[in-house]
């Protein structure tokens, strides 16, 4: 979908021409280096184009620079980025994009008055545990765990649902997420289970599965032991539909082939496709790079339009003393207009409204499986 920045800059407020004395800066914080690399890229070129285009609207509002940090998606080193933007005066933030990341640098982001939009991290409890300054566009575990609790439950009423896991944090975190929505949905599972990462075969749990009489199962971890589980159910003649997260997003699980046919997973919304930069290049990007381009840009344009609406920066130095004015105004009502959509958060600093899709893979005409544009309809 075409993104068109003129309602968004039409609707910040004028400030004096003072303000253009000295940017705003903005902190990245993202693994431009290292096995995100592609990512943390992607996240870059989208934050760029943001300012570029902000700073080339003018009309007397403020002029933004970026600042980026490699991280290289590691803990010590975006604790590292984040004291660097503390000490430097850096006061708004997008990233880090890794769960890991950001729990590592959240409290140091916190303690600077900083405000942070992370693009990425879906670990649930990063925004659960208090924290005025930190918001996130990409849905939580949790959320997705739910959406897909909610699935099953309208899917498959009345059905026998078994719940299993890899026993990571990640893995438990989505199960007991959509344990919890069955629950509520008066449909609790008939078996909640799991399997260490790395196990080949699973002889033992496909017969409590089959003992349990499972219609359909809920796998939360990784692509490699969501494959093994898929080859177990069927080579067992297990035919209960799997349905799973993003988490499965990975060439392990495509090679499942026919077993994979028919895998249910939850995953954000198809990013929308940049405009190209005016007046210059697109530049290429990569399917990662892409994937998250445009949160990248939103995340500029939220903190932007924040800033507008709070008023919160000063005219002549262009410093953001504290942030907290621009946390409140971007929980403040109505969701500002982005490259996403309409993003608002909720008081805990997770984008509020629908934000999880359902996606069924499928085999292409050239044998493939893929899940790209077979989306699964609301039963």
């Amino acid at each position: 979908m075409k993104h068109s920045l003129a309602p968004i800059l039409a609707g910040l407020l004028f400030v004096t021409p003072a303000a253009a004395q000295a940017p705003v800066r903005i902190g990245l914080s993202a693994p431009l280096s290292g096995p995100d690399a592609a990512f943390g890229q992607g996240l870059r070129q989208g934050a760029e184009q943001a300012v570029a285009d902000l700073n080339r609207a003018g009309g007397g509002r403020p002029k933004f620079a970026l600042v980026p940090v490699d991280d290289a998606g590691d803990a010590k080193q975006a604790l590292a980025a984040a004291k660097k933007f503390a000490a430097d005066g850096v006061r708004l933030v997008v990233g880090p994009f890794e769960s890991i990341a950001v729990a590592a640098a959240a409290p140091a982001y916190e303690e600077a008055g900083a405000v942070v939009v992370t693009p990425g991290a879906t670990y649930t409890p990063l925004t659960s545990r208090g924290s005025w300054n930190l918001f996130r566009l990409a849905p939580s575990d949790a959320q997705q765990g739910r959406a897909a609790g909610a699935y099953l439950a309208k899917a498959f009423p009345g059905r026998r649902i078994a719940i299993l896991n890899d026993r990571s944090t990640f893995g438990r975190g989505l199960a007991e997420a959509v344990s919890a929505r069955l629950k509520e949905a008066g449909a609790p599972e008939v078996l909640f289970d799991g399997f260490a990462r790395g196990t080949r075969d699973l002889p033992e749990l496909v017969g409590r599965l089959k003992a349990a009489r499972v219609e359909a199962v809920y796998f939360g971890g990784l692509a490699p032991e969501a494959a093994t589980l898929v080859r177990s159910l069927r080579e067992a003649n297990i035919g209960a539909p799997l349905v799973t997260s993003d988490g499965i997003l990975d060439p392990a699980f495509t090679a499942t082939g026919t077993l994979g046919e028919g895998t249910v997973m939850t995953l954000p919304p198809d990013p929308p496709h940049l405009p190209d930069p005016k007046g210059g290049k697109p530049p290429a990007r990569g399917p990662e790079a892409e994937s998250v381009a445009a949160s990248g840009y939103a995340a500029v344009e939220l903190l932007a339009q924040a800033l507008e609406r709070a008023r919160a920066a000063d005219p002549k130095s262009g410093k953001v003393p504290d942030g907290r004015k621009l946390a409140d105004a971007l929980r403040s009502a109505p969701p500002l207009r982005t490259a996403l959509g309409p993003v608002g958060f909720d008081p805990h600093g997770d984008r509020s409204g629908g934000t999880v899709t359902l996606r069924v893979w499928r085999r292409t005409p050239d044998g493939r499986l893929d899940y790209a544009g077979n989306e699964v309809q609301a039963p």
